[in-house]
């Protein structure tokens, strides 16, 4: 093999190599996340989570409409969340949590920490 055709083929495995950590990274960012609730069509999705204790749970309205994430115990209770706008909460013990939305209270979802 010469210089010449061991700089090809070591260009060709490069531009081999790079796009397949691209198509790898693409395909890393779409995957969801796992502490994440989507507010969107006035449901909770997914409607019911599991957590380890300690994790921060953030529900995103991705919705037209405002809506509002309350516990039933009164442990958590955003404000109305408009388009875009997103609200955290850290689930320090474990247990089941129950939580709706006070604007719309048939959209309700489920936290499990464990």
């Amino acid at each position: 093999m010469t210089l010449g055709q061991y700089r090809s083929l070591l260009t060709a495995v490069s531009v081999a190599m790079l796009w397949w950590v691209a198509a790898t990274s693409a395909s890393t960012a779409d995957t969801p996340d796992p502490t994440r609730i989507v507010v969107k069509d006035f449901m909770f999705m997914p409607s019911s989570l599991t957590v380890k204790a300690g994790s921060t749970v953030t529900w995103a309205n991705m919705d037209d409409e405002p809506h509002s994430v309350v516990s039933d115990t009164g442990l958590f209770r955003s404000g109305a969340m408009d388009t875009n706008e997103s609200f955290s909460f850290k689930f320090e013990q474990p247990g089941t949590y129950h939580f709706t939305c006070s604007i719309h209270p048939r959209m309700v979802g489920t936290i499990v920490v464990q």
